[in-house]
């Protein structure tokens, strides 16, 4: 092929030279580069060189790709409306750096930014559009008037399936006018509940199909589904459902029968689904196309990261427990121009908010006029949701109280929601409360299973309960801690006890006091307030990291962590001198040798990291110095004295590093 590159990459046979740029050297594949880097922009606009042009650029070292960056200069707007160029565009906006980003982004904005090697240096929350404006002093007009003209064509042509035009698009609503903004959102719609086009995939050789078969191959999975990967596609869908109408917004719908569940999954799409659910008044589409999906896999829903979000909305939205404060500012963005059409609170919610101390908004729709507590009550109830969801609960209690997941559904569940608006709904709700202090009552076993009080999950969970929902309080009270509260006065379990004593419930108070009482003179049961006392002291005075093992909690998370360890429940050693850390599985380097492993543990053990960590790794350093004397290397040194000398060389290190930064030397 030497000499040849442009006679095959144009030919019908550029499929081999396409798979020998994938799978060569990079000195055989620097030739090719280099013959023909003069003619990619044209190979990019061909239907059969474009994954040639793909394959180049993703092999490319760090120099050449930048060489062709710089190419596109003057031709980013057109290859942006060229069906196919705009695929090779936004295969290289993905893999460039952030300034080369932005210098393909300034092209779009204004054809007289493309000079500003200044802009391309800026730091990420100073380059938006409205800081280039104010900052160069352009005149706002011109710039809308340049965007249009780059946007319109694209939206003409459907080609908004890219991260490049996501990002331009919603520079466009940031400066754009109501009028402009509200057009773009309305062409913007039916690409987006429309499927992609299909690429076809031939021996490993993908091509585009033709304009021909376009519409028999298009892909029936909506185009919606597909930008939910990416925050910029987000944001572009949120803004489509909020600010569309209302025949948009059952249009959006209608388009995700059957693949809601992947969309609630998604980091991304879960959210897209909360907003749905807080903003569309049609609830019986609603039902229809999202609830009766939904408790179909309830199960499945619980227990996944994402997939619990949307049922936690229903009870308790915007809720900054349950979601990062990320995601609370992705559900709260809007495009600025239309922003004066959405209201963020009804007067019943900022009522409620003020009665309970809460600060959530709730999520409104330009054109919204139910009452949204009404349509979460229609949600869970009328859709008969919240019957499947505690029959589920009640199936699956034990699980999800110790899961970190399905506690936060557990509990929603079981205390009714915000505020307990649902409170009453059910009679099937006291069942669960009995499930789980049924769960709670069993007496505590060396079988491996943890019970609910010890558990750092379900006690916390347990205890939120008997905070807010009295009714629970109670039922626990009678079947689990009558006449046994001895039992449980130390470790995660003391919390649960001590509960009874801050609720703010006087009959909650009043079954326990008695009892509680006589713990707390005997000096057995602390008051939750003298505990906080006690560690802040402790954590004041002491700056001993082996010290802190002396807490109720951290002590008792290391015997347990080390009595797995010792039961082999978990496992550490795997051969002659092969462990492995059984607490940190997701590290790059999974197998140790006996020294390395001491040296891992010291580490963890002794530095500023969470204490249920540092508990877990100096129950493993016991573990090694108690169980494994006889792994190669264990004789060597004793683990204390590595780990006393360890702590000296930090010390050192520190003092010598203090001395340096001393005036005058």
């Amino acid at each position: 092929m030497d000499g040849k590159y442009l006679e095959i990459a144009r030919s019908p046979t550029a499929c081999v030279l396409q798979l020998c740029v994938k799978w060569c050297s990079h000195s055989e594949r620097d030739p090719v580069f280099v013959a023909l880097q003069p003619h990619l922009l044209d190979l990019s606009l061909d239907e059969h060189t474009v994954f040639l042009v793909h394959n180049i650029i993703k092999m490319a070292t760090r120099k050449q790709f930048a060489s062709f960056i710089y190419s596109l200069r003057g031709h980013v707007a057109s290859l942006l409306c060229h069906t196919i160029g705009a695929a090779v565009l936004d295969h290289a906006f993905c893999q460039a750096t952030r300034p080369q980003k932005r210098s393909l982004l300034l092209e779009l904005y204004s054809t007289e930014l493309q000079l500003s090697n200044d802009l391309k240096e800026e730091k990420p929350c100073r380059f938006s559009l409205l800081n280039i404006i104010s900052k160069l002093g352009l005149q706002k007009s011109s710039v809308l008037q340049h965007m249009t003209t780059v946007i319109q064509p694209v939206l003409e042509k459907g080609i908004v399936e890219y991260s490049i035009v996501h990002t331009v698009i919603l520079e466009y609503l940031t400066i754009a006018d109501k009028t402009s903004a509200l057009d773009v959102i309305r062409q913007l719609i039916p690409h987006l509940t429309q499927g992609t086009y299909a690429v076809d995939e031939l021996s490993g050789v993908a091509r585009f199909l033709g304009k021909s078969e376009v519409e028999k191959k298009r892909s029936s999975k909506p185009l919606l589904i597909q930008i939910m990967q990416t925050k910029e596609g987000l944001k572009l869908g949120l803004a489509c459902l909020k600010h569309g109408l209302a025949e948009d917004r059952k249009r959006i719908i209608k388009s995700l029968k059957w693949r809601i569940m992947k969309l609630a999954l998604s980091d991304y799409g879960c959210l897209f689904v909360i907003c749905l659910l807080s903003i569309v008044d049609n609830t019986e589409l609603v039902t229809e196309v999202v609830i009766d999906v939904l408790k179909k896999q309830l199960k499945e829903l619980i227990f996944d990261k994402n997939g619990r979000h949307p049922l936690l909305q229903l009870f308790h939205p915007l809720c900054s427990r349950y979601l990062t404060l990320g995601e609370l500012f992705y559900l709260n963005y809007n495009v600025p121009s239309l922003v004066s059409k959405v209201n963020f609170g009804s007067k019943l919610d900022d009522v409620a908010d003020k009665e309970h101390g809460g600060s959530e908004d709730t999520l409104v729709a330009s054109d919204s006029k139910e009452d949204p507590i009404k349509r979460q009550q229609e949600l869970l109830v009328k859709s008969e949701l919240y019957e499947v969801l505690i029959e589920t609960c009640i199936e699956n209690v034990g699980q999800l109280l110790r899961t970190n997941f399905g506690k936060d559904v557990l509990y929603e569940v079981a205390v009714g929601g915000k505020n307990s608006f649902l409170e009453g709904v059910t009679d099937r709700i006291h069942v669960l409360h009995n499930a789980i202090a049924c769960d709670a009552a069993r007496p505590r076993t060396d079988d491996g299973d943890e019970h609910a009080f010890d558990n750092y999950h379900s006690s916390r969970t347990i205890r939120r309960m008997i905070l807010d929902c009295p009714a629970f309080a109670a039922t626990l009270w009678k079947t689990a801690l009558e006449g046994k509260c001895k039992l449980y006065a130390d470790g995660f379990s003391s919390m649960v006890v001590g509960a009874y004593l801050e609720s703010p419930d006087s009959m909650v108070k009043d079954l326990a006091k008695s009892e509680l009482q006589l713990l707390i003179d005997g000096g057995i049961l602390k008051p939750q307030e003298h505990k906080a006392e006690e560690e802040k002291s402790a954590m004041e005075c002491s700056s001993d990291e082996s010290s802190e093992l002396s807490d109720t909690d951290t002590g008792y998370h290391a015997k347990k962590a080390y009595k797995d360890l010792k039961s082999g429940k978990l496992v550490a050693r795997f051969g002659t001198d092969r462990f492995r850390c059984p607490f940190c599985p997701e590290k790059k380097k999974l197998d140790y040798r006996y020294r390395e492993l001491v040296q891992h543990v010291i580490v963890m053990g002794a530095s500023k990291r969470p204490w249920k960590v540092r508990a877990n790794h100096r129950a493993l350093a016991k573990h090694l110095e108690t169980d494994h004397t006889d792994a190669p290397g264990s004789s060597s040194m004793p683990l204390r004295q590595a780990e006393a000398l360890y702590l000296s060389k930090i010390k050192r290190s520190q003092a010598g590093a203090r001395s340096t930064c001393k005036p005058g030397r």
